[in-house]
């Protein structure tokens, strides 16, 4: 699904099931669950990368290593990138498409924005067809994969929605208190090199939301932690926005204990580089509060 080239380690595998905290065993709906569940609330969608100067590709190989060896996380890109190949090399049928998120008035280019994954041939009693969609990719939304049939889901606090958009595609619809307002994508075979444009406009534009505002989120069963700049919250249960944090040592400390984001693998200088551009978009974007 990702090319010849792409192939997990034996090494590489066992640190990431580890630290998911999982066994790697016979391919199941429940052990399918099971892996996206640890997946959304162990490794964190991330964005600090970019305002670092960390030039990350979109190799799903590389991405999993990062993600079992270095305590990283990443965007859509990657952490679906990553996922799919672990799923593969455990045996899951896992299928690659172009999807596109919406995040307010409707984008015609959004198509390609966002990397979706579903994993077939795992028949349950609650899913006949076998066929799930299956997505670590969207910070707040899914916490376990959902039947890819038309229906509507609780999870958490989120109310999501599945529906067809056609003939050869489906849209999920995120509940009103979440990041994005919608992400549709097309049902056909997508490989990494269809998303390598937008993946360098999303990590590099002044106008990407990416590069104007550093963020974390990680998602749990009852809701999602999720810190913008120097401002942490959470939405759901226990739902708090903290006062910001303009201590560098209690940000990194922040994103280590909620996040479990360390940079220990990163070259020196990163979180020099880092701190200083959280606080300058913070100070930016406070007079705008006034």
């Amino acid at each position: 699904m990702f090319g010849s080239s792409a192939a997990l380690s034996p090494a590489v595998r066992a640190a990431y099931v580890e630290r998911l905290g999982v066994e790697a065993g016979t391919p199941s709906a429940e052990a399918l669950r099971l892996l996206v569940q640890r997946h959304a609330e162990r490794v964190p969608y991330e964005t600090l990368w970019i305002p670092a100067g960390e030039r990350w590709s979109i190799d799903p190989v590389r991405a999993a290593e990062r993600i079992a060896l270095e305590r990283r996380g990443g965007y859509c890109y990657h952490l679906n990138g990553a996922l799919g190949l672990l799923l593969s090399s455990l045996g899951y049928a896992v299928h690659c498409h172009v999807g596109g998120v919406q995040t307010g008035e409707p984008n015609p280019h959004a198509m390609g924005n966002h990397l979706v994954l579903t994993v077939s041939d795992l028949p349950s009693d609650t899913n006949p067809s076998g066929t799930w969609y299956v997505d670590a990719g969207l910070g707040d939304a899914l916490h376990e994969p959902l039947p890819l049939e038309p229906g509507a889901h609780a999870q958490g606090p989120f109310r999501l929605t599945l529906e067809r958009a056609g003939e050869h595609a489906w849209t999920l619809t995120h509940d009103p208190a979440g990041g994005f307002r919608s992400m549709t994508w097309t049902t056909g075979p997508a490989l990494m090199s269809d998303f390598v444009a937008h993946h360098e406009w999303l990590s590099s534009s002044p106008e990407s939301g990416f590069v104007r505002v550093p963020m974390a989120e990680r998602r749990d069963a009852h809701g999602v932690d999720v810190i913008r700049g120097v401002t942490l919250a959470r939405v759901g249960a226990n739902a708090f926005t903290a006062e910001p944090i303009t201590k560098r040592s209690e940000w990194f400390e922040v994103l280590a204990d909620s996040f479990d984001l360390h940079f220990d693998h990163t070259p020196p200088g990163t979180r020099g580089r880092l701190w200083a551009a959280v606080l300058e978009a913070h100070r930016a974007w406070e007079p705008s509060q006034s």
